[in-house]
C-alpha cells in the first residue's frame, strides 16, 4: 500500500481524538488540490439523518494519464466501520478506499460524465444512527481537483424540522444559555459585594467585574450561535460576536489571574518589570491562540494546515497555562522571605496561605479542562459530547467562585487580624515549616 492513501487515514483516526465539528451548512472551495483523501464534515447522526452534498464547477486534471472518474467521489464513512476499512486497505495490493464494502458512496464523478454536467446534487438518508465521516477521494494519482462544494448534514427526528448540530451537540445551546445566566447572576452578586465594600474595592475587583461580563457576553453568543446552527444552520452572524467576546475572556482570565498571583492593587499598587515582561508575553500568545481557535472552528479539517493550526494552538495553551503559573510562585517566595524580616509572622502565614491555595486551585483548574475534558470527549458516546462541554463550564464557574471568593473586597486588617498568642504561633509554625509546592 502506498503511504500517500493509508496517511490520510492515520489523520482520521487522530481525529477521532478530536470533538465533532459544526456542521452548519458550508460552501468550500476546492482549488488544484491533489490529496487523495479530504475530511470534510464529522457528524453524529440519528437514525433519520441525512447527507447532502452539492458540488459544481468540477474540473480534473492530470499530467500522467486521463483520471478515471469513478475513483473519485464522496463517500459517508461509520466511526464503527474505518478499522475494518484500514484492514481492508492493508490486504489490497492496490487499494482505493471507493471500492471498500464498509463505505456508503454518494457519488462518484463517473455521474458527472454520464450525466454531462460539470455539477450533481446528491441526498443521502442515513438510516442507521452513528458517527460518520463525510469525506472525499481521489484515486488517481498526481490528478489535481477544482470544485466548489456546499454541504448539509442534519437530522429530522421530528419529521418536520432539521437540525443541523450533531446529535450530541443539540443540548448545548441550553447549556450555554443556563450559564449565561448563572454568570450574569454571580456578576449582580459581585457588584453587590463590591458597592457594600466600598472602601475595599481596589482596581482587581473592577477587572474582575469586566471578566464575569466578558464571561457571560461570550456564553450567550455561543448558545445564539449554536442555536441558529441547529434551527437554520447558518449562525447568522454570532459566531464573529462569539469569537470577539471569547478573545477579549480568554485575555481578561490570563490577565487576572497573573494580576491576582503578583498581588497587584491588593498587596502592591504597581507590577514589577518582569510581571509586565509576563503580560506582554501572555497577551499577544492569546491573540495567536484565539486566531487559532477561530481557523481551527470556522474551517475544520478541510483545510490542508488543519493539523497545523491545531498543534499551533495546543503548544500556545500550554505555554500560557506554564506562565501564568511563575507570578503565584514569585508571590509565595516573597511572602515566605518577607516573613522573616518583617516581625509579622502570622499575617504572612495568611497571606501565603492564601496564595498556595489559589496556586492549587489554578493547577486544578487547568488540569481538569486540558487533561480530564479531553479525557471526556474521548471516552463519551458520540450522542453524550455535551457532556465534556458541560463539564468544561462547570469546572469554570467552581473556578471563578473560588477564586472570587478568595480575593473578595475586604477589609484586609480584619482579615488578617491577629492576637499575640497567634503571633507567636505563626512565627514557630513558619520556623518549623518550609511551604512545599
Amino acid at each position: 500500500m502506498t503511504n500517500s492513501i493509508l496517511f490520510p487515514f492515520l489523520l482520521f483516526a487522530l481525529y477521532l481524538l478530536t470533538p465533532t465539528v459544526k456542521a452548519e451548512i458550508k460552501s468550500l472551495k476546492v482549488t488544484g488540490d491533489n490529496r487523495p483523501m479530504i475530511l470534510f464534515e464529522k457528524f453524529g447522526f440519528t437514525h433519520k439523518g441525512f447527507a447532502s452534498v452539492a458540488i459544481s464547477s468540477v474540473s480534473v486534471t492530470s499530467g500522467l494519464s486521463k483520471p478515471d472518474p469513478s475513483r473519485i467521489g464522496f463517500f459517508l464513512l461509520s466511526e464503527e466501520s474505518l478499522n475494518q476499512v484500514l484492514m481492508e486497505l492493508e490486504r489490497n495490493h492496490s487499494p482505493c478506499v471507493i471500492d471498500s464494502k464498509f463505505i456508503s458512496i454518494l457519488f462518484t464523478f463517473k455521474d458527472l460524465a454520464s450525466s454531462h454536467h460539470s455539477s450533481i446534487n446528491k441526498s443521502y438518508p442515513v438510516g442507521y444512527p452513528g458517527e460518520y465521516f463525510l469525506l472525499f477521494a481521489n484515486c488517481n494519482r498526481g490528478s489535481l481537483v477544482s470544485m466548489n462544494v456546499r454541504t448539509e448534514l442534519y437530522n429530522i427526528d421530528d419529521g418536520e424540522h432539521r437540525d443541523y448540530l450533531s446529535v450530541g451537540q443539540s443540548q448545548l445551546p441550553s447549556i450555554y444559555f443556563i450559564f449565561s445566566v448563572i454568570y450574569l447572576c454571580f456578576l449582580g452578586f459581585w457588584i453587590h459585594e463590591c458597592r457594600k465594600n466600598r472602601q475595599y474595592v481596589h482596581r482587581i475587583h473592577i477587572l474582575m467585574a469586566v471578566l464575569l461580563v466578558m464571561k457571560a457576553l461570550n456564553l450567550i453568543c455561543a448558545s445564539e450561535d449554536k442555536h441558529y446552527i441547529k434551527v437554520t444552520g447558518t449562525p447568522h452572524g454570532w459566531d464573529v460576536l462569539f469569537y470577539t467576546f471569547q478573545f477579549f475572556r480568554a485575555v481578561l482570565l490570563f490577565t487576572v489571574i497573573i494580576l491576582v498571583g503578583t498581588g497587584w492593587s491588593v498587596l502592591k499598587p504597581f507590577l514589577q518589570e518582569k510581571e509586565k515582561k509576563l503580560l506582554m508575553i501572555v497577551i499577544p500568545l492569546q491573540v495567536l491562540a484565539n486566531v487559532a481557535s477561530a481557523v481551527i472552528d470556522e474551517n475544520g479539517p478541510f483545510i490542508k494546515s488543519w493539523v497545523t493550526w491545531n498543534q499551533l494552538f495546543l503548544l500556545v495553551d500550554l505555554i500560557c497555562c506554564c506562565v501564568i503559573i511563575f507570578p503565584i510562585l514569585w508571590s509565595i517566595r516573597s511572602l515566605r522571605e518577607t516573613s522573616k524580616t518583617d516581625g509579622k509572622a502570622a499575617r504572612n502565614l495568611a497571606k501565603l496561605t492564601l496564595f498556595r491555595r489559589f496556586y492549587l486551585l489554578v493547577i486544578g483548574y487547568l488540569y481538569f479542562t486540558r487533561i480530564i475534558v479531553f479525557a471526556l470527549i474521548t471516552i463519551s458516546s458520540y450522542t453524550f459530547e455535551w457532556v465534556s462541554n458541560g463539564a468544561e463550564e462547570l469546572a469554570s464557574v467552581v473556578f471563578y467562585m473560588m477564586m472570587f471568593y478568595m480575593f473578595r473586597p475586604t477589609d484586609n486588617n480584619d482579615y488578617f487580624l491577629v492576637d499575640d498568642d497567634e503571633e507567636k504561633e505563626a512565627e514557630r509554625y513558619l520556623q518549623a515549616l518550609e511551604f512545599e509546592l
